[in-house]
């Protein structure tokens, strides 16, 4: 397929998509609670299947393509997150985000690597880990899908959309870190490896672009504070300024090869620190919305597009989905319900710990770390440095990840809303109403700001599937067992 075709194709069914989808998105975002991610990786995997029949790169160049487009979407997103933050939030929820940010985010680095090294014990654990870090990094854009919207309104209290919104922001620039220590660790000895990642990375990559955003961000703000009150700005680029702004970092900031992402973060609280931004703009904050769905549709559709689903029948269906039920499970529930209490001050009750440990989505943030990660490994497959193993599984690994992520996490709610109004049906209304009297325990946990029914009722029909297929999984790895051992 020639790439007019290929391009004709893609333009013509997201246009077409974004058509039909305009049309319901009140109903299916706010009635039925689905978030716009879902809908369009969905879609995308179907015209791809539909159109194609094949998963194999489009592109020579498509990695390239992958980063380029989920940076540029990312530095937007974080931007915007760092924008609509309150005033001083970083220094307010300091601790908080220093625990989700270092010992937190460690521990979902070091168990997801876990979980992928013991499915697939053929890669080698800094391997596994090299992996790993792909999906450590929380995903701003569906992170704000669960903290916008009529749902998060309504039941999620405006603390901790704040903090899922200012954690998934922060930490997308922070997955270079795991990334990298991973890489140099297999690339050289442990002295040198640590040396080089303490230079290269943490202060030039990490610590620089902090500089570099909080200055950005504090001279765009008396700049655009200058001009508005001389009455030389009009409201459009007033309120597209932050846009303007990710944009000059993101190509300032990787001319100097720097992290642009994490820039642009700090560049957006920095932009809004005194909160002035905030009640200037809010007739003009539907510009910003726009754009951000807008942006949201195109690359989860495109997510859709690539998946390399032909891959995961390589590997193994059951293999794959089992470590995606486990790294979803533990790789952030566990550790965050552990620590709230003495190390996470703005989550205050078990069932704000529970939602939070949970919604820890994966997304774009891991397509543009596993673009990366390819790109290394590609430039250095001459080297033997990596194994042909982790060149084989990187790709596949992340994005069904990144799938049954969008699927868990963007149905969560949807499922949540149904089986809560299941019984009404079942009893009727007036019957429902008399359960619920007698059981006043039951109403007060529905009315809760956050309620775990949500995740209890998801365990549970995760731990069922695992109970269904139980004696299916146990063959298959009995199979693999005996495929795996060298003929004698």
């Amino acid at each position: 397929m020639d790439s007019d075709t290929l391009v004709s194709i893609i333009t013509a069914a997201l246009g077409g998509f974004c058509i039909v989808f305009g049309l319901y998105s009140l109903v299916i975002k706010e009635k039925l609670y689905i978030s716009e991610a879902v809908v369009a990786t969905l879609c995308g995997l179907l015209i791809r299947i539909i159109a194609t029949n094949d998963s194999t790169p489009l592109w020579e160049n498509q990695n390239d393509l992958n980063r380029q487009f989920s940076r540029i979407v990312i530095a937007i997103q974080v931007m915007a997150t760092g924008v609509a933050l309150p005033k001083k939030y970083l220094w307010k929820e300091w601790k908080s985000l220093m625990t989700l940010l270092i010992p937190v985010m460690s521990w979902m680095w070091l168990i997801s690597g876990a979980c992928v090294w013991w499915l697939l014990p053929d890669l080698k654990f800094l391997e596994a880990l090299m992996i790993a870090s792909c999906f450590t990094p929380t995903d701003p854009v569906l992170a704000n899908s669960i903290v916008q919207g009529h749902f998060a309104e309504k039941y999620v209290p405006q603390h901790i959309r704040h903090l899922i919104a200012a954690e998934s922001g922060a930490n997308d620039g922070l997955g270079f870190p795991f990334l990298f220590l991973a890489i140099y660790l297999i690339q050289f000895s442990t002295g040198d490896a640590l040396a080089v990642w303490g230079y290269k990375v943490m202060f030039y990559e990490i610590a620089v672009s902090i500089a570099c955003g909080a200055i950005v961000g504090y001279l765009g703000r008396k700049l655009l504070r200058f001009s508005h009150e001389k009455k030389l700005v009009d409201e459009e680029s007033f309120a597209l300024y932050p846009v303007i702004l990710a944009l000059f970092l993101v190509g300032t900031l990787g001319l100097l090869g720097s992290d642009d992402l994490l820039a642009c973060f700090i560049a957006g609280n920095s932009f809004t620190w005194d909160g002035w931004y905030h009640v200037e703009t809010k007739n003009a904050a539907e510009i910003m919305k726009s754009i951000e769905m807008l942006l949201n549709l195109s690359i989860f559709m495109y997510i859709g597009f690539i998946m390399p689903w032909s891959s995961w029948v390589e590997i193994g269906f059951s293999r794959l989905l089992l470590m995606a039920i486990l790294v979803h499970l533990f790789r952030r529930l566990p550790v965050i319900v552990l620590l709230y209490k003495k190390f996470i001050p703005s989550i205050r009750s078990i069932s704000e710990a529970v939602f939070t440990g949970w919604f820890g989505p994966m997304g774009v943030g891991s397509m543009f770390y596993c673009a990366v990660a390819v790109e290394i490994i590609q430039n250095n497959i001459d080297n033997a440095i990596f194994s042909n193993q982790v060149a084989k599984y990187t790709e596949p690994i992340v994005y069904f990840i990144v799938l049954t992520s969008i699927i868990f996490h963007g149905l969560s709610i949807p499922i949540y809303q149904a089986v809560k109004y299941i019984p009404k049906y079942c009893f009727g209304y007036k019957q429902y109403e008399a359960i619920i009297e007698q059981h006043p325990s039951s109403s007060d946990l529905e009315r809760a700001p956050v309620s775990v029914n949500i995740i209890i009722w998801l365990i549970k029909m995760i731990l069922y599937i695992i109970d269904f297929y139980t004696d299916y999984i146990s063959f298959t790895f009995v199979l693999w067992y005996a495929i795996d051992q060298p003929s004698t």
